[in-house]
């Protein structure tokens, strides 16, 4: 007899770090298949693949790099359901995206202005008032506050455009914070939230910056933005970066479908989806409100091995017909997430970043492929800092790789230097191309011999 459940396909691309395993769907009974983008010239080879396997429900993350030709590929395979949709994904793509679908939906963020054309840029910039946030739009990840710059007058801003050269220039007011808060969610509901607060005399919350985190007290209030956050992206699952200003506003800084997860929130997600997809059949996962406050205090060494933790639900016992009824659960319920037929984001008006051309003076984003990037997820490629190398070394290490001279070493120091270099190498690999010459295939050959070197066992 023909199983009535869908046959689930795994979503992976060549260079980019896995969200989803099969083993994050534990006692699913059908074969789960997994099907690879390679990039370049490959989508009609990956749809031939997903029609051939007779694939009906397509689970990953799509990195930024990506998202536009995902976009074409989903269109030309409109009886497969994309987890998450490719609109829930919107904001996985750019900065840019999370301001348009914060507009669209009232939700609040910073005061944002997006210029397309520099002169605009500068006027704007010329007579603001400061401090204000530049940051690099592309992609959904701030790769530990690399790309996040605070400018506090008119002459910063325009030599920092000057060295970086972001495009479009995306600029926000700077807020002022206590702190902080990443909330993760599943089904719209709440499954982990924790602090991150600068050190002190800082601004940048990012642990890699020296920030702190802590599960305890994580206010409602901020709990319900996520949420409502998450329904309006219609998401399966979720993250949202939440700050809470010294005025006491909350505002939305980031919010995107891929974001880095212990893999027991990981194998939560996968009982979440196989609940749904199953019509039932599956077990409906039950996730404690506030788990995280006790699940925090686990050293987090141990949280990153541990697997399909599960919680039963409590029913009180009563000796008489009342019944208290737990109003924190109901308040945050684990809720089911029907497929949205149509484009809410489609990519003829949205995406900027193609449609809009200015010439002499841009490459156009398909005139590049990125062919290497960071894990969409927040996952690294390797964790060592710029502190640990001097000039001399990292030059010794990056001449090792065949086909890497000198002058090629030489020109990679001039636009980055060491710290800019490593954090590339670890998070961001694709941004070395700027450096003249360097061309996909001596990438991958700088990543793979960074990986044998610093990649985490």
């Amino acid at each position: 007899m023909k199983s009535s459940l869908p046959k689930i396909g795994l979503l992976y691309l060549d260079y980019v770090l896995r969200f989803f395993d099969k083993s994050n769907f534990k006692g699913w009974p059908e074969k789960i298949e997994t099907v690879t983008y390679h990039w370049g010239k490959d989508k009609a080879r990956f749809i031939a693949e997903v029609k051939r396997k007779k694939i009906d429900v397509l689970i990953g993350n799509i990195p930024a790099t990506a998202y536009e030709t995902f976009r074409e590929i989903a269109r030309a395979l409109p009886h497969v359901r994309f987890l998450p949709s490719l609109d829930s994904q919107f904001s996985n793509k750019s900065k840019e995206n999370v301001t348009h679908f914060c507009h669209k939906y009232d939700l609040p963020v910073p005061h944002t202005e997006i210029f397309y054309i520099p002169e605009n840029a500068e006027r704007y910039l010329a007579k603001a008032t400061y401090p204000k946030i530049i940051k690099r739009s592309y992609g959904p990840s701030n790769y530990g506050g690399y790309f996040v710059h605070k400018v506090d007058n008119a002459k910063e801003a325009m030599a920092l455009l000057q060295e970086r050269k972001y495009y479009p220039v995306y600029v926000q007011d700077f807020v002022p914070m206590e702190a902080d808060i990443r909330v993760m969610l599943i089904g719209h509901k709440p499954v982990c939230a924790f602090w991150r607060r600068p050190p002190e005399g800082e601004w940048l919350t990012n642990t890699s910056q020296g920030g702190s985190m802590d599960y305890q007290d994580v206010p409602k209030s901020v709990l319900a933005l996520a949420a409502r956050a998450s329904k309006a992206a219609k998401a399966e699952y979720w993250a949202c970066d939440i700050a809470l200003g010294k005025d006491g506003k909350l505002r939305i800084l980031e919010c995107a479908t891929a974001f880095a997860a212990f893999p027991y929130i990981r194998d939560w997600i996968g009982q979440y989806l196989m609940w749904l997809l199953s019509d039932g059949k599956f077990r409906k996962p039950f996730i404690p409100l506030f788990n995280w406050e006790e699940l925090g205090k686990i050293d987090s060494s141990l949280l990153r091995t541990m697997r399909h933790i599960y919680f039963g639900q409590y029913t009180p016992s009563q000796d008489v017909g009342d019944q208290f009824v737990d109003m924190d659960e109901q308040q945050f319920p684990l809720l089911s997430n029907s497929p949205f037929n149509g484009e809410e984001w489609p990519s003829e008006h949205w995406n900027f970043q193609d449609n809009f051309r200015l010439s002499a003076k841009v490459i156009p984003a398909k005139a590049v492929q990125r062919m290497l990037d960071a894990d969409e997820s927040g996952e690294i490629l390797s964790n060592v800092s710029g502190a640990e190398f001097s000039e001399a070394e990292l030059k010794s290490l990056l001449l090792e790789v065949k086909g890497v001279g000198n002058k090629m070493v030489e020109d990679m120091f001039g636009l980055f230097g060491v710290a800019g270099i490593v954090e590339a190498l670890n998070h961001d690999p694709y941004r070395l191309c700027e450096v003249p010459n360097l061309k996909q295939k001596k990438l991958e050959k700088i990543v793979a011999h960074w990986r044998e070197q610093f990649a985490p066992a």
